[in-house]
């Protein structure tokens, strides 16, 4: 039963999920522990993402997908690296990313990482002008094929992959992130009717 929920849906689905459809008393998380075992070595994969579960194609086997996959829109640069640094550093507001970036960042570029439900407006910063803060979405987890944003590289990670040098100062520490849903001390909840409002001392300062 739980193969055929898993099979037949077109998002992952959570263990409470799970658990509301299958018979009383099953130890849901064993059953899917088992299917993960027995799946282990085909062409398809039980996995979990963003704490749901999910059947993925064997990494060894993604190739063959390559004709099949829509191709995404490519992100600019500019994108990419306001993701990583939303990804890194939530929350995180536009101007805290553009003093990381030292560049001005686009209203559009957020509006575009939005689009893709990458990213989601959690609050305002308690400081003047309350800016609203970004943070990653369980929609990111999933695209980047991640359990939970503690998953992404470190500096060792990222120096072996080539993307940063190998010489960067010893002072450089790349942050632990975390995506936790609940507000942080210096954020307060947005306000109904201005979700998409950048704050007008914000905006016209940019």
């Amino acid at each position: 039963m739980a193969e055929a929920l898993l099979f037949a849906s077109s998002e992952p689905l959570s263990l409470e999920e799970l658990t509301l459809r299958l018979p009383d008393g099953i130890d849901v998380l064993g059953v899917l522990e088992d299917l993960q075992k027995v799946y282990a070595s085909r062409g398809v994969n039980l996995v979990r993402l963003a704490g749901k579960w999910c059947f993925r194609t064997a990494d060894d086997l993604a190739y063959l997908m390559h004709r099949n996959v829509e191709e995404q829109r490519k992100l600019s640069r500019a994108a990419l690296e306001t993701l990583a640094i939303i990804a890194y550093h939530q929350p995180v507001t536009r101007a805290e990313i553009e003093e990381i970036r030292g560049v001005s960042t686009s209203k559009g570029t957020l509006d575009v990482l939005l689009e893709t439900t990458w990213i989601r407006m959690r609050g305002r910063r308690r400081t003047p002008g309350r800016p609203v803060t970004y943070g990653t979405t369980d929609q990111f987890l999933i695209h980047f094929g991640l359990e939970s944003v503690k998953d992404l590289p470190g500096l060792e990670e990222l120096k072996g992959a080539g993307l940063l040098d190998s010489a960067v100062p010893a002072s450089f520490l790349v942050p632990t992130p975390s995506d936790e849903d609940a507000l942080t001390e210096d954020e307060d909840p947005l306000e109904d009717g201005s979700l998409f409002d950048e704050p007008a001392d914000e905006t016209a300062r940019n």
